[in-house]
């Protein structure tokens, strides 16, 4: 390796070669190319442990590096081909790469404005024709532009039983009409520091690919900023997604998509903060989830998310959203939601345990129709409003075990299905009832502490039996 380095060369573009891939013919292992600003209009293939790099320092300019932008490869009239095509141990520094494959501008507005409602799945999880492919291989993609491409503006995609495992940096994708980076297909590797933006899928999306993707910025793409599918298990991680069409993240298809959900920050979105949807089952963890247009974290369509250490505050819709989803929620911290701090619904079957839920506009924890929920040790506080604390309705069943509620307008907990009630301290405004438990609900209660409201029951007909709070047992 060391007799490679001394040999290797340096070869200049146009002055040595015309075209950028005639020096990629004549370069070997080791050699650099470096390419003078200017337009190539030519699609080309890397060669093994070969360098193109454009000409200049890393003086930034409006879109990203001043030497990217002024060097440009050009696909205009080539047709829906790959820009560049990676090769082992290949880097690719400092290019704009565009106009490959047909960008549609009248396309990409019209689903722009139909949040993607009604985009086609097809696309999700093919390779095409990326600007940048990389095929099993591991190799550098970095500090490029890469926008207004007709399909992914970088691809990367396991081949023939090989793992990619590329690090792909410092690059801004935006305006492609697949997603701004798309790994798929047993592909690895590091996706650190790029900028995704206005591109017609995810602004970065995996299928099947799990790389370590981290501190990255993805906004006002079509769907969600990054977007995890069909057994993909990436770390994502102290990424900012914001002002995406649908969710900040997007989790989806099936009980082996399992990836890692940890610090990031995702509001601003046209749906959930992050979603989780089709039997996935992330860890979501210590994020910060805020002014979204939905939930800060939803799960929903038979996910089991494991949520815990988030902050989700300011949303439109509940801090935690759970409709037909069995997560386990722990020691999270729910503040000014519009709605619920947590609300649980359909076919649910939901663990509720140490969570801080402050100052919520609807409830704290609500379960309307139907849903199960064991609510333990968590920690409710509202200041002002009618709503109930706690609301059990439409035949939903709930276990709640020594929590803590402040707070409450017509009730501590308002009950229209079956509760049991152990070891909770109820505190009110000196109004309503601590329980008011409708006709034909079910009530067992015991050992509950019940304060500052005009009646400690309201049962109205509901069934109620006094039970005996469970005692620790002895060894």
């Amino acid at each position: 390796m060391a007799l490679a380095c001394l040999d290797a060369a340096v070869i200049r573009v146009p002055k040595d070669h015309n075209s950028i891939q005639e020096a990629i013919n004549a370069a070997a292992p080791g050699d650099r190319i470096e390419v003078a600003p200017g337009v190539y209009n030519e699609s080309i293939t890397l060669k093994k442990e070969v360098t193109l790099r454009s000409v200049g320092n890393d003086e930034r300019g409006s879109r990203g590096l001043f030497r990217a932008e002024k060097t440009v490869i050009d696909g205009k009239d080539l047709g829906n081909v790959s820009g560049v095509t990676m090769a082992e141990g290949a880097i690719l520094d400092g290019f704009t790469i565009t106009r490959f494959g047909k960008y549609d501008s009248e396309e990409w507005e019209r689903h722009w404005t139909e949040r993607g409602e009604n985009q086609s799945y097809e696309h999700i999880g093919k390779f095409g024709a990326p600007a940048i492919a990389i095929v099993g291989v591991s190799c550098q993609v970095k500090n490029n532009i890469v926008s207004h491409n007709g399909d992914t503006g970088i691809g990367n995609i396991g081949a023939d039983g090989l793992t990619s495992f590329p690090l792909i940096i410092n690059n801004t994708c935006f305006r492609n009409m697949g997603g701004g980076i798309g790994s798929m297909k047993r592909a690895g590797g590091i996706i650190s520091k790029n900028k995704c933006f206005e591109n017609f899928y995810a602004g970065i999306g995996h299928n099947g690919a799990s790389p370590i993707v981290e501190n990255n910025i993805c906004y006002n793409n079509v769907r969600a900023g990054i977007g995890i599918s069909n057994a993909a298990s990436p770390i994502v991680k102290k990424n900012h997604c914001y002002k995406n069409r649908r969710a900040g993240i997007g989790i989806r298809s099936g009980e082996e998509t399992k990836p890692l959900i940890e610090q990031n920050e995702c509001n601003e979105n046209g749906m959930a903060g992050i979603g989780v949807e089709k039997q996935a089952a992330p860890t979501i963890r210590n994020n910060n989830c805020h002014s979204n247009l939905m939930a800060g974290i939803g799960s929903r369509g038979g996910s089991s998310p494991l949520i815990t250490g988030n902050h989700c505050h300011k949303n439109k819709a509940a801090g935690i959203g759970i409709n037909s989803a069995t997560p386990k929620i722990i020691d999270n911290l729910s503040e000014k939601n519009h709605l619920a701090g947590i609300g649980i619904s359909g076919d649910s079957d939901a663990y509720v345990f140490k969570n801080r839920l402050i100052e919520n506009r609807l409830v704290a924890i609500g379960v309307p129709d139907g849903a199960k929920a064991h609510v333990q040790d968590n920690i409710m506080i509202r200041s002002g409003g009618m709503p109930p604390m706690v609301a059990v309705l439409g035949k939903s069943e709930v276990i709640l075990m020594s929590n803590s509620i402040q707070g409450g307008g017509v009730a501590g907990i308002l009950l229209d299905g079956k509760l049991t009630a152990i070891g909770n301290k109820i505190e009110g405004n000196n109004r309503g009832s601590g329980i008011a438990a409708r006709k034909d609900s079910h009530l067992k209660i015991g050992d509950n502490e019940i304060s500052n409201y005009q009646k400690e029951i309201n049962d109205s007909g509901a069934t109620i039996i006094t039970i005996d709070a469970p005692k620790d047992v002895e060894e």
